[in-house]
């Protein structure tokens, strides 16, 4: 273990170190074309229709002729560029600067993903499965709303967690089951007529795309303020519905990126105003388990405050993901009124065919509801370590976070505080690229679907989301031996 003064020395050699390269800079930048980092992503496939870089920053006389040639990108008939996600804009540049998964060099604090292996206290892990049981069938396609006995398990975790106060219990025509949140997602957008679609900024970088390819949405953003803690408050969503005319919303709770959350009476009034306003509200609740106050072992879904099931408009979705910590697996589920789950059962056929029949059985066993109870308790232990972990270091290099994430696993944190260029979340990104080190740019939660802003004007240009996903080796991990003092049997940063 690294000696706490050698931490504290090494945190005020960083803060100097990045106080030195803004210092260098002389120019403030005013529009996009001004930054190369702004410049390196307009150049990536879908947000300006030319090729995306492949050549390292390092190579400083090679990438400026690149980016000064303006190549357009190869196009064939038809095909259009839909644009790619934060994680995977951020990985695409990383990797063109020496990473790769694994690379002891990086801290990956980008993407967002928990760490999956075993913690301590959680239910041990294995990696040998037996579906001798479920016969030859497993071999079979699933039906396009999952399994039976799937759909049974995951409405008696609903039912057990959040309605034991409920006389009415969700039941299997309630669920269905989806190959990742995504899918859920997209099974929902293509369910949903020519409304107007609302929105909160920053959101969940994907929406974006979702947004962009059901052409019948009219996405209508709201832009969410520190001075309200990223939230709106039950008077002004009731105000948002009714003087935009929304027919649905779309909304993470808790919040990715800002870790924010809509739990107890507000999460209620919420449900409430879905009915009574005649607004389908579709809540991803994949964080849910990711709850950094109160009693441990709480979990928080809108579901605890649903009363009529098949008649409220409020669609819920969660899956193995994040909680269960098995990103891997892509078994998720949209929990909702069984008409709207019908409804999911036809464009799923079209859109995604279903779930992996034999990952379903084996999803089975993880919602035992003891295994659940125990699990969450241990993440959240774990979770709530971490977040301290990160926020004090933070602290110590000068970038104070003036709205501490309730839930999740991120930090949204304002660079407001620096001088120009360093205070653009683009131009962070790529200057941390060169010290091994990934985050994703605020602009990546700027949910823009016809990207008509100049970058420069976005509410989350200022911004970078840090993961805290990972071990805690990668958020303390060092490039060289003179900052951080490494554990010699590791060869990772510890303190």
């Amino acid at each position: 273990m690294a000696p706490h003064s050698e931490f504290h020395d090494s945190a005020d050699r960083q803060a100097k170190k990045l106080n030195a390269a803004a210092e260098a800079v002389v120019d403030t930048i005013q529009h996009e074309e001004q930054s190369e980092a702004h410049r390196i992503f307009r150049a990536h496939p879908g947000h300006n229709g030319r090729r995306a870089s492949t050549i390292s920053t390092a190579d400083a006389t090679a990438f400026k002729t690149q980016l000064n040639t303006q190549e357009a990108g190869e196009h064939f008939p038809a095909i259009e560029h839909p644009g790619s996600t934060g994680v995977i804009y951020v990985t695409d540049r990383a990797t063109s600067n020496g990473f790769y998964y694994g690379n002891p060099e990086w801290a990956n604090m980008g993407q967002g993903a928990p760490e999956v292996g075993n913690i301590e206290g959680g239910v041990p892990r294995t990696l040998q499965f037996d579906l001798s049981e479920f016969g030859e069938g497993v071999h079979e396609y699933a039906p396009n709303t999952g399994t039976m006995a799937l759909r049974k398990a995951v409405a008696n975790y609903y039912n057990e967690t959040f309605r034991q106060n409920h006389s009415k219990k969700f039941d299997h025509t309630n669920i269905c089951i989806v190959p990742g949140g995504r899918a859920g997602m997209t099974r929902l957008a293509a369910v949903i007529g020519s409304v107007n679609c609302g929105y909160q900024l920053p959101e969940y970088t994907s929406y974006e795309s979702m947004l962009s390819a059901f052409k019948s949405l009219v996405p209508i953003p709201t832009v969410l303020s520190e001075e309200d803690r990223y939230k709106l408050s039950t008077e002004d969503l009731r105000k948002e519905i009714k003087g935009r005319g929304l027919s649905a919303m779309i909304m993470s709770n808790p919040r990715n990126p800002t870790g924010m959350v809509i739990e107890g009476e507000e999460l209620k009034a919420l449900v409430e105003a879905s009915k009574e306003l005649g607004c389908t509200i579709l809540l991803d609740e994949f964080y849910s388990w990711y709850m950094h106050e109160g009693p441990l072992g709480r979990a928080n879904s809108a579901a605890e405050h649903i009363n009529d099931i098949n008649e409220t408009p409020v669609v819920l979705i969660d899956g193995l993901t994040k909680g269960f910590r098995l990103p891997g697996w892509r078994v998720c589920w949209v929990v909702g009124p069984k008409d709207i789950i019908t409804a999911l059962n036809q464009s799923g056929s079209f859109l995604d065919g279903g779930t992996s029949h034999p990952m379903q059985c084996m999803a089975l066993r993880m919602l035992d509801l003891d295994r659940c109870n125990q699990d969450r308790i241990a993440l959240q232990k774990l979770f709530r370590h971490k977040r301290q972990h990160v926020l004090a270091r933070l602290k110590k290099m000068g970038l104070e976070v003036k709205i501490e994430p309730q839930a999740t696993f991120y930090i949204w944190l304002s660079l407001a505080s620096l001088p120009p260029p360093l205070n653009s979340g683009l131009v962070m990104f790529e200057e941390l690229l060169k010290e091994s080190c990934i985050v994703v740019p605020g602009i990546a939660f700027d949910i823009n679907p016809a990207r008509r802003r100049n970058i420069i004007h976005s509410p989350c240009e200022k911004f970078i989301r840090i993961s805290y996903g990972p071990e805690l080796s990668q958020p303390v991990r060092a490039k060289t031996e003179d900052e951080v003092p490494e554990d010699p049997a590791t060869k990772q940063v510890w303190t």
